[in-house]
């Protein structure tokens, strides 16, 4: 472990681990939140969740979300750096995840409003061709304030994970272009946002997934008035620093994106940009968990000797920070691979199923490695851990969070193991990856286990894709290889 690497801070990491250059934009971002950005985002936390102000002095219904001015200024920097109009203007996704990275080593949580609003438009940008396109798209890509945010709204009361069970908003054809949506959406984040991408039904529509499509809603009626309405905000213990809340859809005016009868994949696309998202951010809030442990340690003496000294804590630290080092290469692989498959419409090639797999794997076990490392660094601070005074406890909360933003890792498992059998990448695998090299039999279990009724190897998937997860990110972060397929 480079421990000058691991105190320098997320550019240094992106700059020697994962080969991104440590541009001048780069650089100043990380500058800002050390200097300003960091100590904001601390007191809006320790505030918790935003406020919601649902009616006027007049008793008009305005449902408004209040957060201190710091927040916008806060919010401003991400926005102003190009986050979002970097893609829409040169399609540079590459600058839109490193300045996520940087976000979510300060603050996971400000780094979703940031994810969703790529997340809406980039189906917007692909499939949206209707009269108000070119309105859209430039609500969601300004450099200068005010920001139009996106947010993409797909759970319901039943939860996330099985969409087809559980969408139960309605869409009913009004005249024009317009839709008209009536629904609930229980776990909305970013409420508030501008413009929003959202799950429903249109009347007839088959049942399960099939029957589901994908409809842009602006936050205002075209004739003036609020468009959805929030019911409450969530008090969450983790990513305060985006409001979470529950929407009401109340014959709410809304646009088809794209085919009525594609509107399943349109919303996996959305996920699948969050998704990367989310294993870029986890592995960088991660790093930061273990970089305050080690300048924690460097100060608490224990039995005559600094703690940063004793060899089980260096052993530790070299573990927690390899490991993290080998999921940000699974997940900036994962990010190389979207930037190639990203402009790809159904019916899609295996290259977008690997990508598809490289995800579910980022994903779920970035999570899990980030999580350990951060609870440890609570252990490392001892009885100052759980103080909410001290940074260690929150970054415990707010990778309980994401660990479960955008899918759970049950999900990932079968939906990876579905894609791995459904595509034959068994027959691919070999010659992108050579995980013989760190775990000699892993190709032979995974083909044997494959071959076999998902019921009778249940219990091995977990095993069996973490293996394969932490394979591929070892082998490119040693060959320092993000190649993908030509």
């Amino acid at each position: 472990m480079r421990e000058d690497i691991l105190l320098s801070g997320p550019v240094a990491f992106l700059a020697e681990e994962m080969g991104i250059a440590p541009s001048e934009r780069l650089l100043a971002y990380q500058a800002w939140w050390e200097t300003e950005g960091w100590p904001i985002a601390l007191a809006i936390d320790q505030m918790r969740t935003p406020h919601l102000r649902q009616f006027s002095a007049q008793g008009e219904r305005i449902d408004e979300i209040s957060y201190p001015p710091s927040y916008a200024y806060l919010l401003s920097a991400g926005y102003s750096a190009g986050i979002i109009a970097e893609v829409a203007e040169r399609h540079d996704l590459r600058l839109s995840y490193a300045l996520g990275f940087i976000t979510s080593y300060y603050d996971p949580g400000l780094y979703c409003p940031y994810t969703v609003t790529l997340s809406t438009w980039a189906p917007l940008y692909k499939y949206f061709m209707g009269q108000r396109r070119e309105a859209f798209l430039g609500i969601l890509t300004r450099r200068e304030a005010p920001f139009g945010q996106g947010a993409t709204w797909m759970t319901e009361i039943g939860g996330g994970s099985d969409l087809g069970a559980h969408v139960h908003t309605m869409a009913r054809k009004d005249s024009g272009e317009a839709w008209r949506l009536e629904g609930e959406k229980y776990f909305a984040s970013n409420v508030g946002a501008e413009l929003s991408v959202v799950a429903a039904r249109p009347e007839g529509s088959a049942p399960g997934l099939k029957g589901i499509a994908l409809f842009a809603v602006p936050k205002e009626r075209t004739g003036g008035g609020r468009n959805y309405f929030v019911r409450r905000l969530k008090d969450k213990i983790g990513t305060r620093s985006v409001p979470t809340g529950e929407v009401e859809l109340r014959q709410s005016e809304a646009y088809l994106v794209g085919e009525a009868h594609h509107g399943i994949y349109y919303i996996l696309e959305v996920l699948n940009f969050s998704r990367v998202a989310n294993a870029v951010g986890v592995v960088a809030h991660g790093l930061h968990a273990i970089a305050q442990a080690y300048r924690f340690a460097q100060q608490r003496r224990v039995f005559g000797q600094f703690l940063v000294e004793q060899p089980l804590f260096r052993a530790e630290i070299e573990r927690h920070y390899q490991r993290l080092r080998w999921a940000g290469a699974l997940a900036w692989l994962s990010e190389q691979w979207l930037e190639t498959v990203w402009l790809e419409k159904p019916p899609y090639s295996q290259r977008y199923a690997l990508f598809r797999l490289l995800t579910h794997l980022a994903k779920f076990w970035t999570a899990q490695v980030a999580l350990e490392a951060a609870h440890w660094g609570v252990e490392v601070w001892g009885g100052l851990g759980i103080l909410g005074e001290f940074p260690a406890e929150r970054f415990v909360r707010e990778l309980m969070v994401t660990n479960i933003w955008e899918g759970t890792r049950h999900r990932h498992l079968l939906d990876g193991w579905e894609v791995l059998q459904r595509y034959n990448l068994m027959d691919v695998l070999p010659t992108l990856w050579d995980v013989r090299g760190v775990d000699p039999s892993l190709l032979e279990d995974l083909s044997v286990a494959l071959q076999k009724p998902l019921e009778e190897i249940a219990l091995q998937i977990e095993p069996l894709l973490g293996r394969l997860a932490q394979a591929i990110g070892q082998i490119t972060a040693e060959q320092r290889s993000y190649s993908v397929l030509a």
